[in-house]
């Protein structure tokens, strides 16, 4: 109970500062993408904050913790090599992020203020999702959900 209790805090809180910085408003983040025309560097700072908070918080916990509190390993990825997959993957993401506006961080949170473009983008995420697992298990043994 308490795994499930401090994942929904943790949600809650990413949810709220996704909300607070923009993130979750396709138009700032077309506008950040938009260096010739209205372009909006306030994101450079969100995601800055974010990888600076990233990079302190996992420094913080590897080096103090064996084991995470909530599980008995940390699952981390085990393929570290830069390959055709993960380049093509890191490329669809940024054009789907640059023509919606939206990423998944931004889009789950966006669906508390509803409206019909984060439900097709969501919609659309999910079956691109589903999509390609069942391709990606056609060529290789399925991931271990955690």
């Amino acid at each position: 109970m308490a795994k499930l209790l401090f994942s929904l805090l943790t949600g809650a809180i990413f949810g709220l500062g996704i909300a607070i910085s923009g993130m979750a408003n396709p138009a700032k983040v077309l506008n950040f993408f938009d260096v010739a025309g209205t372009w909006d560097p306030s994101l450079i700072f969100v995601m800055g904050g974010a990888l600076l908070t990233t990079a302190l918080g996992y420094r913080l916990v590897f080096g103090a913790r064996k084991k995470p509190i909530f599980d008995a390993e940390f699952h981390l990825p085990a393929n570290k090599t830069v390959d055709t997959r993960l380049v093509a993957g890191s490329a669809t993401f940024g054009i789907g992020w640059g023509i919606a506006g939206f990423c998944p961080g931004g889009a789950i949170p966006a669906l508390g203020f509803g409206g019909a473009t984060v439900i097709v983008f969501t919609g659309a995420m999910v079956i691109g999702i589903m999509l390609a697992r069942s391709l990606d298990g056609l060529r290789h043994k399925p991931a271990k959900p955690f």
